[in-house]
């Protein structure tokens, strides 16, 4: 008998955190990347990430993908085509591909753990999870810097990419060959639909994903993110208020004010 999976969009509490272990044991394990580095890499973009995931019986995470919604934060793959090796305008080149960046996602990260039984199925059941995200949330493209074995597994379910303008295959954060792309959604989708039927059927329509629990499609919708108050900022604001007003009399400063 299959294991049996669980899918969850923008993961919370527990279940974040065992996403950010899957990412950085994945990413160990292929790039070198430690937990310390994503996190510094990707902690400027962290009011706008969203994690999609799979998880087991017992709330482990066994895949996961990062995703930066559009926002504040920007994209960090943009940001990085600004840099070595590409230095190139990430605006403009994003301008170049057509891409509506208010309706633009980017996926950061796809991970799934080693040695972990139906690995392949879990690489599915992700994409699948990823064309819901864009279909629910009206994505009209995504974004991302793919190591090109990533990018070819993608390509062989019918989810290709192309390279953003004026950028090359070159090394990126521990990969040899990442190449920064970008896919515009509703073209790519009538491509996997011609061209590869049962790559559609499986990742786009989920018919065949036996083991893994989906929710419904209301539940990919991008929630909002709750007002956190910070405390500490508020102690120190009442210090402030108090000692100002230990210092301020009322009264005499009112009389200097009016002249009087």
């Amino acid at each position: 008998m299959r294991n049996q999976y669980w899918m969850h969009f923008d993961a919370r509490g527990d279940l974040l955190e065992s996403a950010r272990q899957c990412e950085a044991e994945v990413f160990q394990r292929w790039f070198g990347n430690t937990r310390a580095e994503l996190d510094e890499e990707y902690g400027p973009y962290e009011a706008d990430s969203i994690f999609l995931v799979i998880a087991d019986a017992g709330d482990e995470v066994v895949a996961a993908v990062r995703l930066i919604a559009p926002g504040r934060s920007g994209f960090k793959a943009l940001d990085d085509v600004a840099q070595a090796p590409w230095q190139v305008d990430g605006a403009r080149s994003a301008a170049a591909a057509g891409l509506d960046l208010s309706t633009t996602w980017e996926v950061g990260t796809l991970c799934v753990r080693a040695g972990v039984a139906g690995s392949s199925r879990l690489s599915l059941a992700l994409y699948h999870g990823l064309m819901t995200v864009a279909q629910v949330n009206g994505m009209s493209a995504f974004i991302a810097i793919l190591d090109e074995r990533v990018r070819r597994l993608l390509s062989s379910v019918g989810i290709t990419t192309r390279p953003l303008p004026g950028v090359r295959t070159a090394p990126y954060l521990g990969s040899a060959h990442s190449t920064p792309v970008y896919s515009p959604f509703a073209a790519m989708l009538d491509a996997q639909r011609r061209d590869l039927p049962d790559a559609y059927r499986l990742v786009t329509l989920g018919i065949g994903l036996d083991g893994i629990v989906v929710p419904e499609r209301a539940a990919f919708r991008r929630r909002e993110r709750e007002l956190v108050l910070d405390l500490a900022a508020l102690d120190t604001l009442d210090a402030d208020l108090a000692a100002l007003d230990a210092g301020f009399d009322l009264p005499d400063d009112l009389s200097r004010l009016s002249g009087s």
